[in-house]
This record gives C-alpha cells, structure tokens and sequence, in this order.
C-alpha cells in the first residue's frame, strides 16, 4: 500500500504501517518503553532482588552487618578487577592475565618488605609495576597486532612464573597491623571494607567517563566497528593500550589490597581469580563481541554474584560446586545477550552454505 492510498486509510500511518496495539488504558506503548523494561540491567536488577529475598528465606543472618561486611570483603578484589576487564571487553579484546597481575603484585609486596622497605614506597613501586605489566600487554596487542587472547594467556603464565622465582616457597605475613588491619576492618560507621569502598569509588568515576565524556564513546565505537572508528580518527591503539595500562594498575592495586586482607604474600595468590572477573564482565551485559555494555550492568552483576556466592554459603553449599554455578553463568553471559547476534550469524552462514555453487559442493553431497 502506497503512502498516498494510506493516508486515507483508518489506522494506517503516513508510512503504511499498521499502529502498535494499545494497552488498556488506550495508550499506546512506544518502542523506546519496551527496550527499556527488556534491557539487560532490567533483568539483573530482578535478579538482585530475588536474590535478596531468596537469601533472606534461608538465613535470618544474610542482611546481618557482619554477612554483608564479609561479603564485600571476600569479594573487592576481585569486584576492582572487574571495572578495567569491562572497558577491554567493550573493545572487542581480552585480559586474561589479571589474576598473575595481582599474584605478582602480592609477591612482589612480600618480597619489598623482607628486604626493608618501607611500606609507602613499596606501595607506590608496585602500583608502578602494575603499570609496567599493563603497558607491555597493551604494546603487544596494539603495536604487534597480536591478538589479546594469545597474548595474556602468555602473559598470564610469565607473570606467575615470576612470582615464583621471586618468593619460592616462600610466604610472607610478618606485616605492620596498621596495614593488615585495612583489610579486614570495616570503613568507619559503615559495613563496607575497604576494598568494597575502593571498587564503589572507582566504578562511579568509571561509569562517568564511559557514560558521559567522549572517550567512553570512543570505547563504544572501537568495540562496534575498528574500521569506521579509525577512519572517524578515533586513536585506536593508544586508547587500547591506556586500557590495558589501566587493568595493570588496577590489579596490582587488588594485589596489594588482598595480600593486606589476607596478611601473607605468596606466589599463588588470586591464582584461578580471572574466571570469576570475565564471568562477572560477561553477565553484566557486556557483549563478548565488543561495542555493548553499561556499568550499571556490571556493578549490578557484581551484587548478584557476589550475592549468589554468599547465599550458597550459608546453605552450607558444597564449595567445590560453586565452580559449576561461576561457569553456568559464564555460558548464560555469552549466550543470553547475544543471541540475536548469533542466530544472526548463524542464518548468514546457512544461507552462505545455501547458495554455494554446485560445481563448489564435495562430490556425492
């Protein structure tokens, strides 16, 4: 039907398309309302709740002040790692190497102390190596064009066989209380430790620069399209490299803050920790593919987790299994949110296989 024929037509627009059905109260939903009750963050946030709830039901100690202080406290460091994995995630690479950072970082706090350092320097020397670790990630991605997952799984097992010939057998724990308090005391007048405050600061400061200034937008465009943001001049390779420099700081800092909680150094510490960050990241609605995602989605995936972890242990959950329920969200986070991209993909490839030319087709096919 033409414009023209339905413009004369009752319920019919200018465009010739038939109207959304209205609701009861002969309103008519609009497709922007509809996104927004279906988006991603809509959903966790339903989660969260249930979770809450479900958790109040099995133990009366579950908003207690001391659960809800071990909650953020088994779970900052790991909460802080999250932020700079889901800005890499957005850009269509990974960082896989996370869990070594924070493993060499902690060694390296240890092996400082032993040797007579004072512990401010020794904090400002790791934050530095840190940085040092990002930066030689990011230059491998960027400046060689390997591709991240090869590159930090590779990174991952460097930076913890260094670790190990920098403590050995070693372990650590003979720290100043004034430090070690830090990680297992609360904020004052607060039930937040302080490794959950850090995570809550930063993700604020995160969210604004990805929400609200042009290098967020940026971030957004590399992970959608590498190709159009570099013809729109966008400095591909120096933001990835930034991010990546930022996830090293980032994790030594975790580094720092979990030797702190736990009062020991050793070169193991946080080892297997990188599953739990990329699932956290995944089912926060960042997309696997790039060029999708929230904070808001993060941080809420982060409650949830950190709440689902939680709840099983007050059920006296076998601990062994709570692997199995890290993974299952894992394949949900992949899935879940990309569905539409992969059945898109997928309907391409058959009809790629479709069409093939005959003459292509194996003999007997």
């Amino acid at each position: 039907m033409s414009p023209e024929k339905a413009a004369g037509q009752p319920g019919v627009d200018l465009q010739g398309k038939l109207p959304a059905p209205a609701g009861p109260d002969g309103t008519v939903p609009s497709r922007a309302n509809l996104q927004r009750w279906m988006r991603w963050e809509t959903g966790l946030a339903v989660l969260l709740i249930g979770t809450v709830v479900f958790g109040i039901s099995v133990s009366s100690e579950f908003l207690s002040s001391y659960n809800l202080f071990s909650l953020g406290l088994s779970n900052g460091e790991i909460a802080i790692m999250v932020l700079p994995m889901a800005l890499i995630v957005m850009t269509g690479e990974i960082d896989l190497s996370v869990a070594a950072n924070l493993g060499l970082s902690s060694s390296m706090v240890g092996y400082l102390w032993t040797h007579g350092w004072p512990m401010p320097g020794i904090i400002v020397t790791v934050l530095v190596l840190g940085l040092v670790l990002g930066t030689f990630n990011g230059l491998l991605v960027t400046r060689l064009g390997l591709p991240s997952l090869a590159v930090t799984i590779g990174t991952r097992i460097l930076y913890g066989g260094i670790a190990e010939i920098i403590l050995g057998s070693n372990i650590i724990s003979n720290f100043p209380a004034s430090y070690t308090n830090i990680g297992v005391t609360a904020v004052p007048h607060t039930d937040l430790s302080f490794s959950a405050l850090v995570f809550l600061v930063l993700a604020v400061v995160v969210a604004i620069v990805l929400h609200a200034t042009p290098l967020g937008r940026s971030i957004f465009a590399i992970g959608a399209n590498k190709e159009a943001a570099l013809y729109a001049g966008i400095r591909v390779k120096r933001i990835k490299t930034g991010l990546f420099m930022l996830s090293g700081v980032m994790c030594a800092l975790a580094g720092i803050l979990y030797t702190f909680r736990l009062s020991t150094a050793e070169f193991d510490n946080g080892t297997g920790l990188e599953l739990p960050v990329v699932a956290i990241v995944l089912f926060g609605g960042v997309s696997i593919f790039g060029g999708k995602g929230s904070m808001g989605g993060v941080v809420l995936a982060v409650l949830v987790f950190s709440g689902i972890q939680n709840v099983l242990l007050l059920t006296n959950f076998n601990q062994e299994g709570v692997g199995v329920v890290t993974g299952g969200l894992l394949l949900l986070s992949v899935l879940a949110p990309n569905i539409g991209e992969l059945r898109g993909r997928a309907v391409q490839y058959i009809d790629r296989f479709r069409r093939r030319p005959i003459a292509d087709a194996e003999p007997g096919a």
